[in-house]
């Protein structure tokens, strides 16, 4: 890892310390770790896009809020682009080398949707990690029916062996793994 990919990383887990969104932390470290059991050889672009891909959150005056678009997808294609361009700036300033910023940050701005094998695989540790990581405090904050509506949206967003992979999930708290359930049933019935 040369020192400018190394000093990326770092300024990258820096900015995502500072997010008001508790698991965001634990979030991108861990799609970070699916990014690498599903692609053990992941390069340098895809292990920052992993870490970076929710940056946009880091910075309160350039967050987004979800209630100001129409739909989920409005607000995360919104999210992928504004977490997009925050990291181009930071690999810019660490002079992380051109090609390795500039795929980076095209997988980061296609993190939520996918398109091509590298961001399908950014998109499935994504999906995979909010319901390994994110489930608990998200149910914590937004209540039952705001986590069942979410966690239905995740669960059709990601492939079928994440999906598969996904109903093996448990919580230690029984109303978490009903939440999922519901949500699993309620977007193979759509």
């Amino acid at each position: 890892m040369t020192e400018a990919i190394a000093a990326a990383k770092e300024r990258i887990r820096a900015c995502v310390s500072r997010s008001p969104v508790p698991e965001d932390v634990m979030h991108a470290e861990n799609v970070l770790q699916w990014v690498l059991r599903l692609a053990p050889d992941a390069d340098d672009a895809l292990q920052i896009a992993a870490l970076a891909h929710d940056i946009e959150r880091s910075d309160e005056a350039r967050k987004l809020r979800r209630s100001d678009f129409r739909d989920d997808d409005a607000f995360k294609a919104a999210h992928a682009a504004n977490s997009a361009r925050t990291l181009c700036g930071l690999l810019d300033e660490c002079r992380v080398e051109r090609t390795v910023a500039e795929e980076a940050c095209r997988l980061v701005a296609l993190h939520e949707v996918g398109g091509d094998p590298r961001s399908d695989l950014l998109k499935d540790a994504d999906g995979i990690s909010f319901f390994e990581v994110n489930v608990p405090l998200y149910f914590e904050r937004e209540g039952y029916a705001e986590t069942l509506r979410r966690c239905a949206w995740g669960y059709r967003r990601l492939s079928p062996g994440m999906r598969d992979l996904c109903k093996t999930i448990t919580y230690a708290d029984p109303v978490l793994t009903r939440i999922v359930q519901e949500a699993i049933d309620e977007a193979v019935e759509s």
